[in-house]
């Protein structure tokens, strides 16, 4: 039996608690007049505030994979692990461009997913079934990275019966943890997750603030935990404090990727959808970088874990579990509860939205799109509620069936996959010029270069899948997979559609109009949409 924290299971189990009754109470907050239909479950009735977007997109953005993976990157290879700090720096300015028109016209026709709007913009079934099930496919391994996360804490407090016990009983925690999560999404929907955001940012706060203080006090400073850094990456060479030269490409380019993917992804696009005005939009994207400065604080401590010693000595140590051993080293049991609780109903917000968002995509743009067409609005909701139970069932089977590191490989792999929708709906916000199938085609190539690039590299850990950085062709320098294969998909969408457009192929009807890109809530816009038109 491994020696469990008592102090801080209880404190963990009395968070955990407050979060699932708050979870199951959420079905009452903010009434539906009409609880059947999707607009009420999987976007909360798109009535939320400029203070429960920002908590409600803080806590689908900034998860327990990023409290347990950003810290780890910098572990385990110093400076690089920062990239996400620019990253997020970058991708608010960019969004900022193109998620109010998002809002609008999803706004006033009535719009649940991207592939909604992809299929309305190009009257193409086959172009927005493709970007519904990239975005399944992307959201599907994150999901399982915050069950992932919530094992890392557990396995630090010491329960699951120890590595001897039968695979039940080791796993119970997480069990209990998946179904209470299970219930409450399928009970209450988006509501859920929005009002739990506000406990779980708080906590993260509260920690983090707690441990950039506190722990570089017990650790003799920050110039200590810097030397002690430095000479351990001198010593293992398995990173550095600063940017090595022949890594700059790499990192400039992952962070430029990864900004564009940010909103790509199908939960962050939930969180939009579900604000009730384009104005709050608009603040959120002014406001969310102060999630930034929280992320950098954050990364340093996985330098402070390295000061630590977390890890010193032990052969094949996770370096995912360097922030809960670091927590559980220097605070005191109680606020190590604290912490764990942090990290653990951080996992549960973002695997709640995620599997919503999921859930929306399969009902919207595959079940009634593709094999019920004549679906009512509570059938649709009955059909994602029991699909967004089948998503998570997928992650806790993945988890649990899997080695960890898959789990990381193929995240790493769906920011990818995620990245190549970007030319589809991005550009169909700004221009109809493009050609339907020249995206799908543009889609393909960048779906299958990527891939097939990212299969071929091995890690100490993997013979595939084992990175996302490659030579960049033509230039010769290292770079992200990601944005490379974002080059072809862009590339041959461009060609694709001069050739189309030259021997005047079809080009679908567009049901959209100018002036739904910025419409506001209560314009006529939204109380008479448009029918359908030819587009031109």
């Amino acid at each position: 039996m491994k020696d469990v924290n008592v102090p801080a299971l209880v404190v963990f189990v009395l968070f955990f608690a407050l979060v699932t009754v708050m979870g199951f109470l959420a079905s009452r907050w903010r009434r539906a007049g009409d609880a059947a239909h999707l607009d009420e479950w999987g976007l909360g009735g798109r009535s939320f505030g400029t203070w429960v977007t920002w908590f409600l997109l803080g806590g689908d953005l900034y998860t327990a994979y990023t409290f347990v993976a950003v810290p780890a990157a910098v572990y385990a290879t110093g400076a690089a692990g920062f990239f996400a700090v620019p990253y997020t720096i970058i991708a608010y300015p960019l969004v900022f461009l193109f998620l109010p028109r998002l809002w609008s016209v999803s706004r006033v026709h009535g719009y649940v997913t991207p592939a909604d709007f992809v299929r309305g913009r190009y009257g193409s079934r086959p172009l927005s079934l493709v970007v519904a099930l990239t975005g399944i496919l992307a959201t599907m391994p994150y999901i399982a990275l915050q069950l992932v996360g919530i094992q890392a804490v557990l396995d630090v407090l010491g329960v699951g019966g120890g590595e001897n016990a039968n695979w039940f009983v080791k796993d119970l925690p997480l069990f209990i943890a998946f179904g209470v999560l299970a219930a409450y999404t399928y009970s209450s929907g988006l509501r859920a997750p929005a009002l739990i955001a506000f406990v779980k940012d708080a906590l993260v706060y509260i920690v983090i603030i707690v441990a950039v203080i506190y722990i570089p006090i017990r650790l003799g400073g920050y110039g200590h935990i810097f030397d002690s850094v430095a000479q351990h990456f001198k010593e293992t060479r398995t990173g550095s404090l600063t940017l090595p030269e022949n890594k700059q490409w790499a990192y400039a380019t992952l962070g430029l990727g990864s900004a564009m993917a940010l909103f790509m992804y199908p939960h962050s696009v939930t969180g939009v959808l579900a604000s009730k005005s384009r104005t709050t939009v608009r603040r959120n994207m002014a406001i969310m970088p102060a999630y930034s400065l929280m992320l950098g604080l954050l990364a340093l401590l996985g330098f402070m874990a390295i000061a630590a010693g977390v890890g010193k000595g032990v052969k094949g140590f996770n370096a995912q579990l360097s922030v809960p051993q670091l927590f559980a080293s220097m605070f005191p049991d109680w606020f190590t509860g604290v912490a764990f609780a942090a990290i653990g109903i951080g996992a549960l917000v973002p695997a709640a939205i995620m599997s919503i968002a999921a859930a929306n995509l399969f009902t919207r743009n595959v079940y009634k799109e593709w094999l019920k067409p004549a679906a009512t609005p509570a059938d649709e909701t009955r059909i994602a509620k029991l699909v967004s139970l089948l998503v998570k069932v997928g992650a806790l089977v993945f988890v649990l069936g899997m080695d960890k590191q898959a789990a990381i490989n193929l995240q790493l792999l769906g920011g990818l996959w995620i990245l190549q929708t970007f030319v589809a709906i991005v550009g169909g916000l700004f221009t109809r010029w493009f050609h339907h199938w020249a995206l799908f085609a543009g889609w393909a190539a960048g779906m299958v270069y990527g891939t097939w690039k990212a299969y071929g590299i091995a890690s100490p850990a993997t013979k595939h899948f084992g990175g996302n950085a490659a030579e960049i062709p033509g230039i010769g320098e290292i770079g992200y997979i990601g944005v490379t294969a974002f080059a072809l998909n862009l590339i041959v969408a461009v060609a694709l559609t001069l050739v189309l457009r030259a021997v005047k192929a079809p080009v679908g009807a567009d049901e959209t109009r100018p002036s739904d890109y910025s419409a506001e809530a209560g314009d006529e816009e939204l109380e008479n949409a448009p029918e359908p038109v030819a587009a031109h």
